[in-house]
């Protein structure tokens, strides 16, 4: 994590003066567009059971996950890696999902010591992860909460719906130092399907299995909760009854991939850059792919309507049909968001393109 001594002499250099003169490639917030973003599924879900648990992983900064904390609707924080709750918990965050199966000796010990002072769930999909996290809670004194993941049909992680969850459960149950608090799933494979009505249709199916084995678990006298859900289902799963909370994450921030899906939040997050190349209407810029993530689509010039970008190398992204200058600062829009944030040390926000204040983004690198 950057030093905060420099965090703060950057700020200071900076604060108070316009984003063009921000150095580049640096990742830039508008606030207006971030909280306007927050507001709109914060205003979804009230009034609703359902609550909301936003995923760390799309923005990866401990400050934005304060700031969604905030909100009514939101309950607790999601991360998907060990040293990314980590970072959660040292920030202030009490209530932490770690959606992902964690296992090591080593890792499930930190876990343990995490639940000394806040409540950090872990999810799991065999008896080895089980067991491993309960011999870390029983050297610490500690309980651990689980959730039992559940494939709907991702083939990514998770056991299948029916009895193969009830055996995790039940394992789970009679084994010390953890607890059985529910079941995790993720659509994931149906998210980002273009048509609403088809991705509507798959969801409902795909998740019939999952609360027919949460009613399974029930008839055995398990209390469950279900954590499922993301930004490309959470008017559809939002609304269905037997699913508790939602792990939304790109909707914070957006990208260009998440746009066209849903196009009700903003594009709060773009990636300042600087036009280093010009060949006639084609230009290159000093961002590539060692600074945007580019997985799930192409890069947009905002105010350039007419550009077309022609590929993304690793230092550079190459449009054409653009009339910018040599030197000109633009605006990029990223493909995919959560990678993005995964390569800066920090985050510039900003209040009409005026630089307002400067996040860490603490999360960065947090692979184990």
């Amino acid at each position: 994590m950057e030093p905060v001594m420099h965090m703060e002499s950057l700020l200071q250099q900076f604060k108070g003066g316009s984003v063009s003169a921000l150095p580049t490639p640096s990742i830039v917030a508008d606030l207006d567009a971030l909280d306007a973003n927050l507001a709109k599924m914060d205003n979804f879900f009230a009034g609703t059971a359902r609550r909301l648990r936003p995923h760390f992983k799309s923005h990866k900064c401990v400050t934005l996950a304060r700031r969604q904390m905030s909100y009514p609707s939101t309950t607790g924080i999601t991360c998907a890696k060990l040293s990314e709750a980590e970072q959660l918990v040292a920030g202030g965050i009490k209530d932490v999902l770690i959606a992902n199966q964690v296992i090591g000796r080593d890792k499930t010990r930190r876990i343990a010591e995490m639940n000394r002072n806040a409540l950090v769930r872990v999810a799991v999909d065999s008896r080895e992860g089980i067991s491993q996290l309960s011999d870390a809670a029983l050297e610490l004194g500690v309980k651990i909460g689980l959730l039992v993941e559940v494939d709907i049909g991702m083939n990514r992680g998770g056991v299948k719906p029916g009895q193969p969850v009830v055996e995790l459960a039940e394992i789970i149950r009679d084994t010390g130092g953890v607890r059985f608090d529910g079941l995790q799933s993720y659509e994931g494979h149906i998210v980002t399907l273009p048509d609403y009505e088809e991705r509507k249709k798959r969801v409902v199916e795909d998740m019939r299995p999952l609360f027919e084995t949460r009613a399974l678990l029930e008839q055995k006298g398990f209390s469950v909760m279900i954590s499922s859900g993301g930004t490309g289902t959470y008017d559809i799963t939002g609304k269905m009854e037997g699913i508790d909370e939602l792990q939304c994450g790109s909707y914070a921030l957006m990208d260009t991939a998440y746009k066209t899906i849903r196009p009700e939040f903003l594009n709060a997050r773009y990636i300042l850059a600087t036009v280093i190349s010009k060949r006639g209407d084609v230009i290159s810029t000093d961002v590539g792919l060692k600074g945007m993530g580019a997985e799930y689509g192409t890069p947009v010039a905002v105010g350039y309507p007419d550009a077309e970008n022609m590929y993304v190398a690793e230092e550079h992204s190459v449009f054409k049909n653009m009339e910018a200058a040599i030197g000109d600062k633009i605006r990029i829009l990223p493909p995919h968001g959560c990678t993005t944030n995964n390569f800066y040390p920090r985050m510039w926000i900003t209040r009409n393109d005026i630089v307002a204040d400067l996040w860490a983004i603490e999360g960065r690198g947090c692979l184990e």
